[in-house]
């Protein structure tokens, strides 16, 4: 009898245990081909291709792949991270050059970039606290030395960059998710006592400074320009002849647990999300370590920031250590904070191998658990500034202050392939590719469609199948290319 008893209670738990699994693996499931279609849009090196409608496609059933064979499998029932959005930064020098376009060319960068119909539909943006390299001078917000903060002001914003912000908010449907990211103390709370070439921190000024996050968040909102969170440093280990601080990962820790968590907390603005690093994918680990084996240190770090400019050694993009991250600390969010294209010459303002690093990046950053994508600078000159120490550099828009007129370069095209077509929420999901001439990822939006992303940079035109479950379509990509399909 006593068996029989334990018998029947192992029997209604299995049955639980599986009704449980069955009713996850149909929630999973309701993704669906059937009597879908396939709208393909693709923007191609040496073609007039931009973002353009080129197929419309159906699915019919599939077999086993050869090896002979390209394919793409989605798999919809595995899902990973929620999609933040992707957007790019509002800079002092985007600002400037935005105010010397007409109005027409105003509305058409701002409707190019934030519009979701007839542009590429922006959803991030990041700013600084005062000045970077991309502003015409070094500035802060308060008299120097005033450890008080009694003088702060953000009156210099309201001249260029704060309309512009305003202004794309708008574009964006009244809603545009803003982070901000100090470049550098003031000289006087530095050990070099200068707001360039790195310098640390002095101990004597860690309150002020974090007080001087909570004045800016509190004087932008004042202004009606919600601030989602803010990141400690950018570039915390580089020492660069713009604004720029040094921290190690343990003073970065111990100046956000013991100043800047308590004191935004303190402050009101315990909700504003608080990200860490802000730097390249080279040293991301270590950071990763050393703050989030912190308890205290991690509670008040939503996650951690990221730049792609490791390359500068000369080796290639670290993008496994990513996916390092994201797999030690899931419970902590990955964000691509920056990138562009460096050493600005006018004659590549086409040169498609630009595009296609961000299309690489943007590719395996999401597949490596990223959930949101910020680009730079949002418009240069047609010197590729201003920039007050002639760091200059490319954006996806340039505009050619002499004629007036914008400058719309691939990497544009490449970053709407994602931002235009991918939601908010949205979830990614299991893709893999069975050559590596392809690169590809998948998000499927609330709305119930699926946006699979799909990037050629082999010199070849590739035909791939495109394998959901048991059905299967045919795509054709052009040599140096990129396709959206929606389905």
């Amino acid at each position: 009898m006593k068996n029989n008893s334990l018998k029947l209670i192992c029997l209604l738990c299995s049955f639980s245990f599986f009704a449980q699994g069955q009713k996850v693996k149909k929630h999973q499931t309701d993704f669906t081909t059937k009597g879908k279609l396939v709208t393909v849009y693709t923007t191609a090196d040496s073609t007039k291709l931009r973002l353009t409608p080129t197929d419309t496609l159906a699915f019919v059933a599939t077999k086993q792949p050869l090896e002979t064979e390209i394919s793409i499998f989605v798999a919809p029932q595995k899902t990973f991270q929620s999609f933040m959005g992707i957007g790019g930064a509002i800079t002092d020098a985007s600002a400037e050059v935005y105010a010397k376009l007409s109005k027409e060319k105003q509305q058409e960068l701002l409707h190019a970039y934030y519009d979701k119909n007839s542009g590429i539909g922006y959803t991030l943006a990041r700013t600084s606290i005062h000045s970077t390299d991309f502003s015409s001078a070094s500035y802060t917000y308060i008299q120097e030395g005033d450890a008080s903060l009694k003088t702060f002001s953000i009156e210099h914003d309201k001249q260029y960059r704060i309309p512009l912000i305003k202004e794309a908010t708008k574009i964006a449907g009244g809603k545009l998710l803003l982070y901000v990211t100090p470049w550098s103390p003031p000289a006087f709370m530095k050990s070099n006592k200068s707001m360039l070439k790195g310098g640390t921190l002095l101990p004597e000024y860690y309150q002020a400074w974090a007080n001087y996050y909570t004045k800016f968040i509190k004087a932008y909102e004042k202004e009606g320009m919600p601030i989602w969170g803010i990141t400690t440093e950018n570039e915390p280990m580089a020492v660069q002849k713009w604004e720029s601080c040094v921290y190690t990962a343990e003073a970065e820790r111990d100046f956000l647990k013991n100043f800047l968590g308590p004191t935004m907390k303190k402050e009101g603005l315990g909700d504003k999300k608080i990200v860490v690093w802000d730097h390249n994918r080279d040293l991301m680990t270590q950071r990763a370590n050393v703050i989030y084996d912190d308890p205290e240190a991690a509670k008040y770090a939503w996650g951690m920031a990221y730049h792609w400019y490791e390359t500068w050694a000369g080796g290639a993009p670290m993008f496994d250590n990513v996916r390092k991250v994201y797999e030690a600390y899931p419970d902590k969010k990955l964000l691509f904070t920056e990138g562009c294209v460096e050493k600005f010459d006018a004659a590549k303002y086409q040169f498609w191998g630009n595009a296609e690093r961000y299309g690489t990046s943007m590719i395996n950053d999401f597949n490596n658990g990223t959930v949101g994508w910020t680009d730079w600078n949002i418009l240069l000159d047609q010197n590729g500034g201003p920039n007050h120490v002639g760091n200059f550099c490319f954006a996806p828009i340039h505009a050619d202050i002499r004629s007036g007129e914008l400058i719309y370069t691939p990497s544009y095209y490449y970053i709407g392939h994602f931002s235009k077509f991918i939601h908010t929420n949205a979830k990614r999901v299991s893709t893999a590719v069975s050559r590596s001439s392809l690169l590809s990822t998948s998000f499927l939006n609330t709305n119930g469609k699926m946006v699979t992303v799909v990037m050629n940079q082999s010199n070849q035109k590739v035909t791939y199948n495109l394998i959901i479950g048991t059905e299967k379509t045919v795509v054709v990509i052009p040599s140096h290319a990129i396709q959206t399909l929606v389905y």
